[in-house]
């Protein structure tokens, strides 16, 4: 029997939707604390999305590019690990995704 779109579960037919959901969540946890890939690839997956390390990455890199992000690199002996800051300018777009977030939750909830 073929799935129909109105019949499934499945994250990745609907990965386009969350991109900006996804981005949105990784920007809000750079504000918060620093961050790095494999932390956030686990921190997405207790929120039901499953994001490889090979989409993760591009999307920071992406988010480091438009200056949302600030990365360092940081060593521990041999290994070395990136970790991302959230910019003034990143804190400041997630405070306006904040109210524009804020408006589709309300209309979703009340079924406008």
């Amino acid at each position: 029997m073929s799935k129909t779109k109105t019949d499934h579960n499945d994250f990745a037919d609907d990965r386009d939707l969350y991109s900006g959901l996804i981005r949105l969540h990784v920007l809000h946890h750079a504000v918060q604390e620093p961050i790095f890939g494999l932390g956030m690839v686990e921190e997405l997956a207790r929120h039901g999305y499953r994001i490889s390390p090979g989409t993760l990455y591009p999307l920071l890199h992406g988010l480091e590019e438009k200056g949302y992000l600030r990365a360092v690199e940081l060593r521990n002996g041999k290994s070395r690990r990136k970790v991302y800051r959230a910019t003034p300018l990143g804190r400041s777009a997630l405070r306006a995704a904040g109210g524009k977030v804020r408006e589709l939750f309300r209309e979703l909830m009340e079924g406008k």
